[in-house]
């Protein structure tokens, strides 16, 4: 179903067949938030913005406006551990779209003119998250959770330091970090995956690529889990509803407690209305309009919090069920017909997210980019079918134990 290549730069390529006259393909760079270093808070999502900015063969308009005047688009987004720069066309516009992402992650200018504009952009955008509690209790969650730590930055950085940048700044954190041997190029669609490595070796001969290509050796350094002492937090933010995220540190994305996490998570507080969270604090209980679980892995760590927001005077009560949720599942193991019925649902909740081709696109890459290795969703199904109610009753008592769990609220 995958075909890869590697290119004699050291550019990987990974390619999938399509289901429609559509193309989706991009650009996954190993370089996010986390490789920045302490002066370059906020660096590697301002460096995305500015990409759009102008190149050496393009102008900012010719930039924006390549992909939209043919009926394209053209979008990026920085993480924790990438940044990916994406491109959805139809088939016949596939050299136009390649040629454009090669262009913008490798021969970008980051012109001094745009700059002092484009902070001011991104400055409203760390604004109006400060807006939205719901948002921002996320950023200082995670920074508790991962204390002095590039995974705890937050990924817009501040307005004080994004003020101090300059386009000398980017190009050396581009010319340290993007290289192609650090990105991967992906395609889902109908484009034979020769005609791709073959667009990609013309575009990249245009491009002035660096010499320390095929000779940088970086490491961005593991973190490990952290085991935290239990701990409650209260802001006072004068909000009128209290919000709060109760988590833990749990597991990285190669351990296999990672997919038992991705299953107790939908279980408790997944997208279903039958979700255990959502039953206990809003249909018995009527105490919250949201409630959710989120549980995410990086490279090497990673974590699973659960959020809700209600009216103060619920707080106590509302962790109180959440608390009893989390103890069900540590104190015995469930029976082999509640665990059929959550794999049965995970499972068609993952089958329905398929048709979504443009994030089965930027799954495929980003896998690709960190592991080396692609997943079909067979594959999945099949590691799903492995797991015991043992398992989870294991997984559940190292996350879900008391003794590890953060508690951050604003009110």
């Amino acid at each position: 179903m995958f075909t890869t290549h590697t290119l004699p730069c050291g550019l990987r390529v990974v390619c999938a067949p399509g289901q429609t006259h559509v193309v989706y393909l991009g650009i996954a760079v190993d370089a996010g938030t986390r490789d920045e270093l302490p002066q370059e808070s906020g660096m590697a999502h301002f460096t995305e913005h500015m990409s759009f900015k102008g190149t050496q063969r393009r102008s900012a308009r010719q930039v924006i406006s390549a992909m939209e005047r043919v009926g394209g688009e053209l979008n990026a987004f920085t993480g924790k551990e990438e940044t990916v720069y994406y491109c959805t066309c139809l088939e016949q516009h596939f050299s136009r779209a390649i040629d454009l992402l090669l262009d913008i992650t490798l021969s970008s200018t980051y012109p001094d003119e745009e700059r002092a504009h484009e902070v001011e952009v991104v400055i409203d955008e760390i604004e109006s998250y400060r807006d939205q509690p719901s948002e921002l209790i996320y950023d200082e969650f995670e920074s508790l959770l991962f204390p002095g730590h590039p995974l705890g930055r937050n990924i817009l950085g501040d307005a004080d330091t994004l003020r101090t940048f300059r386009s000398a700044d980017m190009r050396r954190f581009t010319q340290r970090l993007y290289h192609p041997e650090r990105m991967v190029l992906y395609v889902l669609g109908n484009v034979k995956p020769e005609r791709v490595v073959r667009l990609a070796e013309q575009t990249l001969a245009r491009c002035e690529l660096s010499t320390t290509v095929g000779k940088l050796q970086y490491s961005r350094g593991g973190t490990g889990v952290f085991p935290r002492e239990y701990c409650h937090i209260t802001r006072e933010r004068g909000t009128h509803q209290a919000h709060v995220v109760v988590g833990a540190q749990s597991f990285a994305a190669t351990d296999p407690r990672h997919l038992h996490m991705f299953l107790l998570n939908n279980m408790l507080g997944g997208p279903a209305m039958s979700s255990r969270l959502n039953l206990a604090l809003r249909e018995r209980n009527g105490l919250v309009y949201t409630v959710e679980s989120n549980s995410v892995a990086y490279t090497d760590t990673g974590f699973w919090s659960v959020y809700y927001g209600c009216d103060a005077k619920d707080r106590a009560r509302c962790r109180r069920l959440v608390l009893r949720e989390l103890d069900k599942l540590t104190q015995g193991p469930m029976s082999q017909r509640t665990l059929d019925a959550a794999r049965r649902q995970l499972k068609g909740q993952i089958g329905i997210s398929y048709d979504n081709f443009e994030n089965v696109a930027i799954g495929m890459a980003k896998r690709f980019l960190h592991y080396g290795t692609t997943l079909t969703k067979e594959q999945l199904f099949g590691r799903l079918d492995a797991i015991t109610p043992e398992d989870l009753l294991q997984t559940a008592r190292q996350v879900f134990s008391p003794d590890r769990l953060l508690t951050l609220e604003y009110v």
